[in-house]
Formats: structure tokens, C-alpha cells, sequence
């Protein structure tokens, strides 16, 4: 039975790294940034109506859940990374490769970049994600998600599954790019969590 609930879990969060992924393509795709950081938000809107698995969507509530909570975590972000793994190496093959050469420029800048600037700038997107899926979750209003997702990308901040896309759409992983993308998650990761911390100091006091 358990076999059968993660085996779930893995699938919808595969299903959640295809969906970044086609976010990912379409904000490669457009000269616009501000378009394309709306565009790309259509990817977090799939997730949250289809119920996918997104780890950035999933990782504030585990100061909620119980332990094993983090059995899905962790199978979350496999999955995440395995969709967007398969996503981008099949779109390589395709006449879209040429679009995704800007990917290339932007991995770069995050490789050279600090881990204290990635981690910084994680736990801004993570912070964001979590207000953006609760919001969605609280109201079903999608603006809500589109707000979120064009802020966080906009200002720069790294959000760990769309990197999951950029690092293989422009073939550089490696040692050093992994690091990054650990990095990032733990900031995403420290970041959703903000949130719901605030809102348990309420509960105690």
C-alpha cells in the first residue's frame, strides 16, 4: 500500500517538473521578461489545479506534518528533477534548441555566483512560493499564483526545480552546478517555512 502512495507521490511530482519545465520554455522563448515571467507562472498553475507534486509548493508545510512528511519530500524533489531532467533532454533534440541558449548565459551567472548570494536569494523565492500556493489554496484565486511566481523571477531570486530545468536545457551540470542547486533548495526550503513559524509563535502564545 505504501509502495503504491509513494510511487503516487513520485509521479505527480514528475508530472510537476514536466509543467516547470514548460514554464521554463516559454520564459527562454520570449525577449520580454515581464511576459515571460507571467507566461512562466502557467507552469505553477497547473500544479496547483491539478494537484502535482512541486517541493517548493510542499516544503513550508512540513512544520505541520508530522515526520514522515519528509518520505514525500524527498521523493518530491526527485521526482521534480526528474521531470525537468527528461522534459529538457527531449526538447534538446527538438527545433527548439536554438531558443534555449540564453539558458546557457544564466546557469553560468549562477555557477559563478556565491553560496551565500544563492542561498539568499532562495530563501526570498521560497518565501514567495509558500505565500502564492497558500493563497491560491486559501482564496482559488489564480492572480494570486501569477503575482508570485513573475515576482520571484523578476527580481532574480532562485527558485531550485526551475534551476533543475536551466542546468540540464543548457547541458552544464557538474559537480559545482549540483552544489548550487542543494544550496538554492535549502534556501527555498528555509524560506517557505518563514511563514507558517510566524504563524505557530501565535499558537503557543
Amino acid at each position: 500500500m505504501k509502495l503504491r502512495k509513494y510511487s503516487y507521490m513520485f509521479v505527480m511530482a514528475v508530472l510537476a517538473g514536466i509543467a516547470i519545465s514548460i514554464g521554463g520554455c516559454v520564459f527562454l522563448s520570449l525577449t520580454n521578461r515581464i511576459v515571460g515571467a507571467l507566461m512562466f507562472s502557467v507552469g505553477l498553475y497547473i500544479i496547483c489545479t491539478h494537484g502535482l507534486g512541486l517541493y517548493t509548493g510542499k516544503i513550508g508545510y512540513v512544520v505541520e506534518r508530522p515526520s514522515s512528511y519528509w518520505i514525500e519530500l524527498v521523493l518530491t524533489w526527485a521526482g521534480d528533477f526528474t521531470g525537468t531532467f527528461l522534459s529538457a533532454t527531449v526538447l534538446r533534440s527538438t527545433r527548439m534548441a536554438p531558443l534555449f541558449a540564453g539558458a546557457a548565459d544564466m546557469c553560468k551567472n549562477k555557477i559563478n555566483d556565491s553560496l551565500f548570494s544563492l542561498f539568499v536569494l532562495g530563501i526570498f523565492c521560497g518565501f514567495l512560493m509558500y505565500a502564492s500556493v497558500e493563497g491560491y489554496k486559501t482564496t482559488k484565486n489564480p492572480l494570486i499564483l501569477f503575482a508570485g511566481v513573475s515576482a520571484f523571477i523578476l527580481s532574480g531570486f532562485e527558485h531550485c526545480i526551475a534551476d533543475m530545468f536551466y542546468f540540464s536545457v543548457a547541458g552544464m551540470w557538474s559537480a559545482r552546478a549540483f552544489l548550487c542547486l542543494l544550496v538554492i533548495t535549502l534556501g527555498n526550503s528555509f524560506g517557505a517555512i518563514l511563514i507558517p513559524l510566524g504563524k505557530k509563535l501565535r499558537d503557543v502564545s
